[in-house]
């Protein structure tokens, strides 16, 4: 695209000069789909992985090798070292992802709840400046009807291949979704090489039940024949079978784009309880177990590899960081920190940043189809700032402090003496309680009895 704006093409080939104003339309006309895409044709790629612990990545300090791809993926540009989720759970962590609105704003603060329509999101943004956008969803939870966010892309593929506990077919293996998104990045390669595109895809592995994925298991230092493993060894080799898809796809699409033609994000959904706290799943607490999240961006050339970034981070940041990376203004009133001054050398992160969280329950069923389905399923809310984590549990009102400098795991409850919250706690519990009562005012949720059955084989609901 950039050779259709030199000088030398506008150049005729009739010897006679040519005149000022024709020459200033045929260049405008010939820069104009340039200039629809905010200068630029840059390619964007977003892979996002369900359930997914940092601390699982050997990039995070992992003793065993799970993820080698991944690894050497994220050493060629940038790694956040503490990012954390809004929500752990996936329709709402990723729809504020898309649209750097926390839950009570956009609306999904259950599975099954759709985001409110008409929200300004990354895929819309792109889509207006001339990208192709698309998604292939490997999770249940992110079906169009219960989800919402197919309306934000030309094209949207729910890639469900296999059974979840001997159900209904509700999930990706992480070869499908992979052959999927190939085949449509080779078709659009072919069909449309003169627009840049906007490809999302969601991964379900390492997603409960954790299968054994004997596969990988030489890699991780277990013999071959090794057929009785616990939860957590089995969780390892679901991550290492989904690092091993991702490194394949990424391969190919480095094949497909020359180095800075695409800028690529990884980043998890939410973590993963594996007993820690006695609890096993995500979504009902806030203990980092279920927080804390991959996060990397790499675009060559623009973003300097081996880039760490250790200050607290988001994944509300990612739309707006995007954006600027790309020189996009981003939408108004996004919640998300935008790091592309920072990423590329002429910026300063965010001082004493305070990071907010809210749990919900699981899934909304279909005895839950009311006007309060929303503030029903409030569960805790919780704020991270300068190392001190505060969390109340609405219901019981147990109140929770730690100090994650000292206690990363989260053992020390520093609040036997406080009987109430901080009023920062305090406050952002009314902001969502508030938005809560907004948000039940759109329109009932409508699970039907397949959609029920899924979310009870996934696990959220009791």
């Amino acid at each position: 695209m950039a050779s259709a704006t030199r000088p030398t093409r506008l150049l005729p080939r009739a010897p006679r000069p040519l005149r000022p104003v024709p020459a200033l339309l045929c260049f405008l006309v010939l820069l104009a789909p340039a200039l629809a895409r905010g200068g630029g044709s840059t390619n964007v790629v977003l892979v996002t992985v369900d359930t997914l612990r940092s601390d699982r990545l050997g990039a995070y300090g992992y003793h065993r090798n799970t993820t080698p791809h991944l690894d050497r993926f994220l050493a060629r540009g940038a790694r956040f070292a503490d990012a954390r989720t809004v929500e752990p759970l996936t329709n709402p962590s990723l729809a504020s992802m898309l649209t750097s609105l926390y839950p009570h704003e956009h609306g999904s603060t259950r599975n099954g709840i759709p985001i409110r329509s008409g929200l300004p999101s990354l895929a819309r943004s792109l889509g207006e400046r001339g990208y192709v956008t698309a998604a292939f969803v490997g999770n249940w939870t992110l079906k169009r009807d219960i989800s919402g966010l197919d309306r934000h892309f030309g094209t949207y593929e729910e890639v469900f291949s296999r059974k979840r506990w001997l159900l209904l077919k509700g999930e990706a293996t992480a070869r499908d979704l992979t052959d999927e998104a190939l085949a449509w990045l080779d078709d659009r390669l072919e069909t449309r090489p003169d627009r840049p595109f906007f490809l999302w895809l969601h991964y379900t592995e390492p997603h409960a039940p954790y299968r054994l994925q004997d596969v990988v298991l030489p890699q991780l230092g277990f013999a071959p024949n090794t057929s009785e493993l616990g939860p957590r060894d089995r969780y390892d080799t679901e991550v290492a079978f989904v690092d091993a898809a991702i490194g394949r796809f990424l391969e190919a699409l480095d094949r497909r784009s020359e180095p800075g033609d695409t800028l690529v994000v990884f980043t998890s959904d939410h973590g993963e309880s594996l007993g820690e706290h006695g609890y096993w799943g995500h979504g009902r607490h806030l203990y980092d177990e279920g927080l804390r999240i991959p996060m990397g961006i790499v675009w060559p050339e623009r973003v300097p590899a081996r880039t760490v970034v250790g200050q607290l981070a988001s994944i509300l940041d990612l739309t707006p960081t995007v954006l600027g990376l790309l020189g996009h203004p981003s939408p108004p009133r996004l919640r998300g920190f935008d790091w592309s001054q920072v990423l590329t050398g002429s910026g300063s992160p965010p001082e004493h940043r305070a990071l907010l969280f809210q749990a919900h329950k699981g899934a909304v069923q279909a005895v839950e189809r009311s006007e309060r389905a929303r503030r029903r399923g409030l569960l805790e809310v919780a704020v991270l700032r300068d190392g001190r984590k505060e969390i109340v549990h609405l219901e019981n009102g147990r109140h929770r402090v730690f100090d994650l400098r000292q206690d990363p795991r989260e053992l020390r409850n520093l609040a036997a003496g406080e009987s109430q919250p901080a009023p920062a706690l305090a406050s952002w519990r009314r902001v969502v309680e508030k938005g809560l009562v907004v948000a039940d005012r759109l329109p009932t949720p409508d699970v039907d009895e397949e959609t029920e059955e899924q979310m009870r084989a996934l696990g959220y609901l009791d």
